[in-house]
């Protein structure tokens, strides 16, 4: 029987060269481009306080398990600028001041096409970094796309990992019971998240050794 296995992809499949886990330290260059880029003449305050509200709401401090949009995120973060602004030019903005990037890993690629050349379905299940829309994310990872028979990232189902509502939308799609999947990830909350569903978990150290 083929097997339905879904992958995560930070720390998994793929990295954002020598970014952290958190990128809350980049919010204030982010914001300070857009301020020069759009010439808004913002003061530092105003800066801090749409860096204050994006940090409290990055999953990686409060812990939140809905996703919220990109651009709803940035009209929060700077609802006090009272200026009028393009906030899907603004995102754009605020992640070409972090110099993003993407390296897939060597492995990546041979695992997908092996899993795929035995008949199996791959799929992943990605959280987004906070703020970034798929329009951002999906051409860093253009060489992995053609390999999912399903892409499913947090904006996509509207939850994030540690909950389990992204592996049952893979589920539904595919009409199998949950617990039929097979999830591969890097971090505890891949680890809990296959735990909330019921399904099986296998770290990616040890399936590139298969």
């Amino acid at each position: 029987m083929n097997k339905i296995y879904v992958f995560d992809l930070g720390g998994t499949l793929m990295e954002y060269k020598g970014m952290p886990l958190n990128w809350s330290d980049f919010y204030v260059g982010g914001f300070s481009l857009i301020n020069q880029r759009f010439n808004l003449g913002l003061s530092k305050t105003q800066i801090d306080q749409a860096v204050e509200i994006l940090k409290s709401l990055n999953p990686r401090i409060c812990g939140r398990q809905n996703e919220i949009l990109a651009q709803d995120l940035f009209r929060m973060a700077t609802k006090n600028w009272n200026v009028e602004l393009d906030i899907p030019k603004a995102i754009e903005v605020f992640f070409e001041n972090m110099k993003l990037i993407p390296v897939i890993y060597d492995y990546s690629i041979p695992l997908l096409q092996k899993l795929k050349s035995e008949g199996n379905i791959v799929c992943c299940l990605t959280d987004l970094p906070s703020g970034m829309p798929d329009s951002i994310f999906k051409p860093s990872i253009t060489e992995l796309l053609s390999y999912f028979d399903l892409y499913v990232s947090s904006e996509v189902y509207g939850f994030r990992k540690p909950n389990k509502a992204g592996l049952e939308f893979i589920a539904n799609h595919f009409n199998v019971p949950v617990t039929d999947l097979i999830f591969i990830g890097d971090e505890q909350k891949d680890i809990d998240c296959a735990t909330n569903a019921d399904c099986k978990f296998v770290h990616i150290s040890k399936i590139i050794k298969l």
